[in-house]
């Protein structure tokens, strides 16, 4: 079950929000573990078994190191133990090189735990806290627990500080106001991934159909242009679900993208980008490498370097590591370009390509197969244009200039810049309509195709 099926829409998040809202302020914290212990059962009896094991070792190793700590004694044993097995489990679970270890732990050999990837950084964050003395070891195992499978950031994050997901449980609001801004946050997240992400994925499927040798140019090119905004709205728009659920339940999450297409620079791009999931590189290793090297050289390497290491996160494959690589050293090429008053002119266009040709890599097969792509898109197929890629592009031109309009913040800086009251009345109550006509659609959708858990990356 993830947040975008009929069941969890119609069934599970209305009947948990009634069980929630009926609760007792004080019971409500156990209320949401068993509802998020309901939402890992519904995934998968052994997905529950898996996140369980998962919380229980983390939650000893951290009262173990915070144990040591108050005594004075060394508990780096143990930090590096429950560090390891973290950071095992992502390669044991998201790797196909570890099938026969899957199958001797009793797990299928396609089992895959959604979100280990956060899981795991999530985890790993509250460990580091809690051994450099930043935090307190959590004595209360079910508000640990809780931060570590709380349902609505289980698929898509957001990666928080144990400190910042506290301070969101004690100052939760249960108001009407706070479940209608939930509600309508987690519609827009639906049509993202409904309406946006899944349209473009059937471009991006119809342009991959043709090999490379027949593709075209701007076959090539709008098959990437399909694949980079589908991506960001399947990922955005599960990330607004959370969001908006979070919501629901008095509690606010921080957004995880931030209108990251169409920036001016790619160090722009790149911080609009799963912004939590970036700081936590930052905090966590960036950072603890700058402070042991001064040399202006080695921590460019280092700052290129740890965008391979998040590249490497997303796909655990060599071409998610030259993505990574490529960005970072992009970025470090534009910091040192910076006094150059064309970047400034041509900041959408270049940061534009850049991206692209960055995402080919992402989303290629091998290396030699994203090579080759790119020697398509830069004219080296077949033709600039046939007949086919012409139908797609007649196809989708509407859906890809909607999409382009939506994945920018223009909408939002023109509410924010009118000065006329008449206009935000207008919009406030357009939105309700708005919202259950999109809900409505959505709906439809759902129903006809059957699901919708096409995902492009797994996390």
């Amino acid at each position: 079950m993830i947040y975008s099926s009929l069941l969890f829409i119609y069934g599970f998040l209305p009947v948990s929000m009634l069980i929630y809202h009926l609760s007792p302020k004080k019971s409500q914290p156990a209320v949401m573990l068993g509802l998020s212990a309901a939402f890992s059962a519904m995934i998968g009896l052994r997905y529950l078994a898996f996140v369980s094991i998962y919380v229980l070792i983390n939650y000893a190793s951290t009262r173990l190191i915070g144990h040591y700590r108050s005594k004075k004694e060394i508990s780096l044993p143990v930090f590096s133990f429950a560090v390891f097995c973290d950071l095992i489990s992502l390669f044991v679970f998201r790797t196909d090189l570890f099938s026969e270890v899957r199958l001797s732990l009793g797990f299928p050999e396609t089992f895959f735990p959604i979100g280990i990837s956060f899981l795991a950084l999530s985890a790993i964050g509250m460990l580091v806290d809690v051994y450099s003395g930043k935090i307190e070891a959590e004595r209360n195992i079910i508000l640990f627990s809780l931060y570590m499978i709380f349902f609505p950031r289980l698929i898509m994050g957001p990666i928080l500080r144990y400190n910042s997901f506290r301070k969101a449980m004690e100052g939760r609001k249960t108001d009407l106001s706070e479940i209608g801004v939930g509600l309508t946050i987690f519609v827009k997240g639906l049509a993202k991934k409904i309406i946006a992400a899944d349209t473009l994925y059937q471009l991006y499927t119809a342009a991959h159909s043709t090999s490379l040798k027949e593709m075209s140019s701007l076959t090539a090119w709008l098959g990437m242009i399909a694949y980079v905004m589908c991506l960001y709205f399947t990922l955005s728009g599960f990330a607004d679900m959370g969001t908006g659920v979070s919501y629901c339940f008095g509690i606010k999450m921080p957004q995880s993208f931030n209108y990251p297409l169409f920036s001016t620079k790619i160090r722009y791009f790149a911080a609009r980008w799963h912004i939590q999931l970036i700081q936590w590189m930052r905090r966590y290793v960036t950072k603890p490498l700058f402070s042991r090297f001064s040399n202006n050289v080695l921590r460019r390497l280092i700052y290129i370097g740890v965008w391979g290491l998040f590249g490497f996160w997303y796909t655990f494959s060599a071409n998610g590591l030259i993505w990574g690589l490529l960005l970072g050293a992009g970025i470090t090429l534009e910091n040192k370009l910076s006094s150059a008053k064309l970047l400034n002119v041509t900041g959408i266009i270049y940061t534009f390509f850049a991206v692209m040709i960055c995402f080919v890599f992402f989303s290629g097969e091998s290396l030699s197969y994203s090579l080759r792509y790119i020697g398509v898109m830069a004219g080296g197929g077949a033709n600039f244009a046939d007949t086919f890629s012409l139908y797609l592009l007649k196809s989708y031109i509407v859906v890809l200039l909607i999409g382009m309009y939506a994945s920018t913040d223009l909408f939002k800086n023109m509410m924010m810049r009118s000065g006329k009251n008449k206009v935000r009345t207008a919009v406030s109550v357009i939105s309700p309509v708005m919202v259950l006509s999109l809900l409505i659609v959505c709906t439809a959708l759902i129903s006809y195709s059957g699901s919708s858990e096409m995902i492009l990356v797994r996390l």
